[in-house]
């Protein structure tokens, strides 16, 4: 559990920008005996002319604004520092500066059963708190010497820091909230002279070696982090590339009102993600603290509330003055898509300048199968915005997407510009352009087994299963493109107060059968996912709701299939089977973004 591959790679390297006669201004100091060598600019890149076995290392321990155990002292933030030696020559560089929760590793503890029942939402109940604007999680497996290997020789120093209540930095694992943000900010203010730190000692350290120029960036919970740091607006941070990173917890551990567990570890949630990461001295100082996590997270429930909020970042876009570099792999189950989804959308709509790498991977960085193209190009992203080189970077294409085959394409923009939505009508085991004409309400049945799984309920669509429906166009003449969020609506009724529901896109070839994306339903929430509402059983409800966003393309002979269930094996609670669902097809249908719209999709 916990043991996710969080690579540490994507160093937020502050690129030094000193190219001949750029405007750069001039680090050279000389003095009676030496002269100091300044970065050097070559096709728009620092360039690698600091020697990495004579640099500088250093330990501080810096002071945050913040008390998380309570313990009557201000925590303070672990930070192991490496830069070139030539700064202590009186050379000023940005730093490359990366938070994790993870350097000290990671306790083995228990997790949530999800073989349990749901809860039913009383009646004359459902009060909830209203979801304010809309933060990931993995472990992370370190890439030791990227950052220090290939950016201290290039005129950066490289910070790395350990989150509060983690190694040796004090105060407690909040997962995400505005104590753990405040950890993170603390490093960028002492980079900019605003907060104070220490050596082991006692001795005050000054980072009299920065420019002030900071850039963000970490794989996961290490990505997270800068997103929600840059949502403070905080002053000196100029650029973040958050890679398989969270923008709103919730949707990491929840999926409309349904709990949802990230892929390949049910059970988990924020509080033993907390007492895992709780790695310092004395981790008995934060018991009270893990207490107050569960019950904010209300796992009962579902519900979004002001606990998630504090955990939301998509929120805060309006705040972000830094610019953004997103990664995130189109098939990563742990941080699913719809992190990056609305993330982007949220900085578009705020003009913050954004940068998106959609890659055909899980959960992991580019720095692993793209190298040769991936460390050039995040090379000049931070000399561009760390050092003021003007290069080409921001002239390039807005967005590089992996296809399937694993080629890349370049578009101006995410969601694809010619997306439209396509209504697809369900018509007993079929996908239909048109709705069907009934002269009587037409019913089928999903019968509840929640220890089937998804994989295995998908095949063989054509005959009948009492534990799924399944829908499926035709033969595609030609390929079709789907670029961003599909959505179900479906009339049903459920013969208890609770279920899961849960809808599949699939893609139908003649060699495999795919599941291209998926998403949950807590009907309960069925007006919002801030407040549950009890359900009568027996009683027809209008169900929307959301699929992972996504960028697949069906190929032509293929056949695309949306499949209906109750709970999934792989990502939902599991309660006892039997549960009755009957859906009325003739009042459901399928919303897919399709480019180029319903002329696309022919058969």
């Amino acid at each position: 559990m916990l043991k996710r591959p969080l690579s540490l790679t994507l160093c937020s390297a502050l690129l030094l920008p000193i190219m001949m006669g750029a405007g750069v201004p001039d680090n050279n100091l000389h003095n009676k005996t030496k002269v100091v060598q300044n970065p050097v600019i070559k096709d728009g890149m620092t360039q690698p002319v600091y020697s990495l076995d004579e640099a500088v290392t250093e330990k501080v321990f810096i002071e945050t604004k913040f008390d998380s155990d309570r313990d009557g002292k201000r925590d303070r933030v672990h930070a192991d520092i490496i830069r070139p030696k030539e700064t202590e020559e009186g050379l000023k560089v940005p730093a490359i500066y990366e938070m994790s929760p993870y350097r000290a590793g990671l306790e083995d503890v228990p997790v949530y059963d999800v073989n349990t029942e749901l809860y039913a939402v009383p009646k004359k109940s459902g009060q909830g708190n209203h979801k304010g604007k809309p933060f990931a999680v993995g472990s992370a497996g370190n890439l030791p010497g990227y950052y220090d290997d290939y950016f201290v020789p290039r005129g950066y120093g490289v910070v790395l820091a350990e989150s509060i209540g983690t190694g040796l930095s004090g105060g407690c694992p909040t997962t995400g909230d505005e104590r753990e943000i405040e950890g993170t900010k603390a490093v960028i203010d002492w980079l900019n002279g605003r907060a104070k730190a220490y050596t082991s000692d006692g001795k005050e350290v000054k980072a009299d070696w920065s420019t002030g120029n900071v850039g963000m960036t970490g794989v996961s919970y290490n990505g997270t982090l800068p997103n929600a740091v840059a949502g403070t607006g905080v002053k000196g941070l100029k650029t973040i590339v958050p890679i398989a990173a969270i923008s709103s917890w919730y949707d990491y551990y929840r999926g409309n009102g349904a709990v949802i567990a990230p892929g390949g570890y049910p059970g988990e949630d924020t509080d033993n993600m907390a007492e895992a990461i709780l790695t310092r001295e004395n981790p008995e100082a934060c018991r009270d603290v893990m207490k107050e996590l569960t019950v904010g997270q209300d796992r009962k429930t579902g519900d979004y509330n002001k606990y998630w909020s504090h955990r939301d970042y998509v929120k805060n876009a309006d705040q972000v003055k830094a610019s953004v570099f997103v990664v995130h792999g189109l098939n990563d189950w742990n941080v699913k898509t719809k992190q990056f989804a609305q993330w982007w959308e949220a900085l578009g709509q705020n003009h913050v300048p954004r940068k998106l790498w959609l890659h055909q991977g899980g959960h992991a960085n580019p720095y692993s199968f793209r190298r040769d193209v991936w460390l050039p190009t995040l090379n000049k992203w931070f000399d561009y915005w760390l050092y003021n080189v003007k290069n080409d970077v921001m002239e390039e294409p807005a967005v590089d997407i992996q296809r399937e085959d694993k080629h890349w394409d370049t578009e101006s923009s995410w969601p694809a510009r010619s997306t439209k939505q396509v209504e697809l009508y369900l018509q007993p085991k079929t996908l239909s352009k048109k709705p069907g004409r009934h002269k009587q309400k037409e019913r089928q049945t999903i019968f509840d087994d929640a220890q089937q799984k998804a994989e295995d309920l998908v095949l063989n669509p054509e005959t009948d299963s009492a534990n799924r429906l399944a829908y499926v166009t035709p033969q595609l003449e030609k390929n079709v493109r789907i670029s961003g969020t599909p959505k179900v609506s479906i009339r049903a009724s459920i013969d208890r107060p609770v279920a899961n529901l849960t809808a599949l896109l699939v893609d139908y070839g003649p060699e495999k059968t795919e599941i291209v994306t998926r998403g949950w339903l807590d009907p309960q929430n069925l007006r919002s996912e801030s407040r549950s509402q009890a359900l009568t059983p027996g009683k027809s409800y209008a169900l929307e709701w959301s699929l992972q966003p996504d960028d697949y393309v069906v190929q032509a002979g293929h056949k695309l299939g949306l499949v209906l269930l109750s709970s999934d094996y792989n990502y939902t609670l599991r309660p006892k089977s039997g549960t009755k669902i009957t859906v009325e097809p003739q009042k459901s249908e399928l919303i897919l973004p399709v480019t180029g719209g319903s002329h696309s999709l022919q058969w």
